[in-house]
């Protein structure tokens, strides 16, 4: 029997993995994965699928399904041509599965410590890094890396999005800027100055691109910004009070309301000329993590660190704001990732 724990201190982290046998699962039906990213250090992440139509959740599918764990700090996960990649920061992999089986069929591996996957293409994947200045290309029909793609001097990348040839990331570890690559030549071919420390990244309906920066330099507020695609040019800033540290910027299904975490869960249309003033999900003495919405149902994902030692805690929404579910899951619940 395997079991992890980080002291006895800390034994709500402790992670009873039983015996490592391998489960059949066939999840055809549509739902949420959740990446949990565990404790770092603690080789305690996993990696949960909630199925919205029965309500119900089953954690620790990895494990179960592969007999093996899936890391260190899950990351992120995307969805691609029928098969799910799941990015684990601090074990340097990204783990390639069948979405419906949860086994591994392939694994990417020799990158420092990934971030992000997104696929400029049918068959490239480019991975961000937060300690490597270069961003991994992967064919992704063999998951073998093929190159990588220097960013001149910028330490770390994040979030991708694409508009056009063009693929936009975020450097938000000590940086300022919104890096441009042209997926065409890969290579790096502008950069937008922003606040400091971006920290995620989304592309609205109307060829926009959104960033919020975290508040956390001394002397500057946060601020989040609305860019031209297309220009590249800085159009609208709204500026946050001082003491604020917003997050998790994403849209809805239709891409034209932006949903952001600052202590509450704010809601805001594209083409909104302020801030909002009252929040869509009031602070409730939790600790509001990520936020995520259903691109088909445009319900509400909100996962609660609570202490980042426990198990964490998903709560389902309606779109107007009405609590549909609580979803027990792993520990630091991080990121979502919705197969139709």
């Amino acid at each position: 029997m395997a079991v992890l724990c980080a002291g006895a201190g800390f034994c709500c982290a402790c992670m009873d993995y039983g015996p490592l046998h391998e489960e059949p699962f066939a999840q055809s039906q549509r739902g949420v994965f959740i990446t949990c990213e565990g404790n770092f250090g603690w080789d305690n992440a996993s990696l949960s699928f909630y199925d919205p139509a029965a309500r119900s959740v089953e954690n620790e599918i990895f494990i179960r399904a592969n007999g093996m764990k899936l890391g260190d700090v899950a990351q992120s996960m995307t969805l691609h041509k029928g098969r799910g990649y799941v990015v684990v920061n601090n074990s340097g992999a990204v783990y390639v599965i069948d979405p419906a089986t949860f086994r591994v069929t392939g694994v990417i591996e020799g990158v420092v410590s990934p971030r992000y996957i997104h696929f400029p293409n049918d068959t490239t994947a480019y991975i961000t890094d937060l300690y490597d200045p270069r961003i991994t290309v992967v064919d992704s029909r063999s998951n073998r890396i093929r190159g990588r793609i220097p960013m001149n001097g910028h330490k770390s990348t994040e979030q991708m999005v694409q508009w056009g040839d063009e693929v936009f990331v975020n450097c938000w570890s000590y940086d300022d800027k919104i890096l441009v690559v042209d997926a065409a030549r890969e290579t790096l071919v502008d950069s937008i100055e922003v606040g400091p420390q971006p920290s995620s990244l989304v592309l609205d309906r109307f060829g926009k691109l959104w960033t919020v920066t975290d508040g956390r330099t001394a002397g500057i507020p946060a601020a989040l910004y609305r860019i031209d695609a297309a220009t590249r040019r800085v159009e609208q800033t709204y500026t946050f009070a001082a003491g604020d540290h917003p997050s998790s910027v994403t849209l809805n299904g239709t891409r034209d309301t932006l949903y952001f975490i600052n202590r509450d869960v704010w809601r805001m249309r594209v083409d909104a000329e302020e801030l909002p003033v009252t929040p869509f999900l009031p602070y409730t003495q939790t600790t509001y993590y990520e936020v995520a919405v259903d691109p088909l149902t445009s319900e509400v994902y909100v996962a609660d660190a609570i202490d980042y030692v426990q198990h964490g805690v998903v709560y389902r929404f309606t779109a107007r704001g009405a609590a549909v579910d609580t979803i027990r899951v792993g520990i630091t619940p991080g990121s979502f990732c919705f197969k139709p």
